[in-house]
């Protein structure tokens, strides 16, 4: 299996290595990391290591400014990673997180280095253990912050 990390220097910490790191934990998939710029340059990126690396997956890793212009690229780079998707038949998670989710630096680190494990984790489980994900259905999982649990 291989597994492809596409990550920004914009973003103002290495979410890259984070997601390496964190997969390596759990398993042995051969792991390709494209770095671009910027959010909008994530959706190619994506695509080229899924089919020209033959990825079996990849993770998109951004941090998206709290400016309105920001938060449009991020949109704008959303629909191009679920067009990517859509081409290439396989999963590209998404994981951004927006400067303006915590109030300070070491809280947005920390809500950085949660939600990009927690997803680095979903990208095994999508890969090597599926029924893991089917057991969380409707349990209101929550990357990067803690679960809301599930409505009885």
């Amino acid at each position: 299996m291989k597994i492809g990390i596409c990550d920004t220097t914009f973003a103002m910490v290495d979410m890259g290595k984070i997601a390496i790191d964190e997969i390596k934990k759990y398993c042995t998939a051969r792991i390709i990391r494209y770095t671009v710029p910027g959010m909008k340059d994530l959706p190619v990126a994506c695509k080229i290591l899924l089919d020209k690396e033959t990825c079996d997956i990849a993770m998109a890793l951004a941090m998206p400014g709290k400016m309105p212009i920001d938060k449009q690229c991020a949109h704008e780079a959303s629909l191009g990673i679920i067009y990517a998707q859509l081409l290439t038949n396989k999963h590209i998670i998404e994981v951004f997180v927006h400067e303006d989710e915590c109030d300070n630096k070491k809280e947005l680190f920390k809500l950085v280095e949660r939600r990009t494990k927690e997803h680095a984790i979903n990208v095994v489980n999508l890969l090597y253990h599926k029924e893991r994900l089917i057991r969380n259905a409707g349990t209101g999982q929550r990357q990067g912050f803690e679960d809301v649990g599930a409505i009885k």
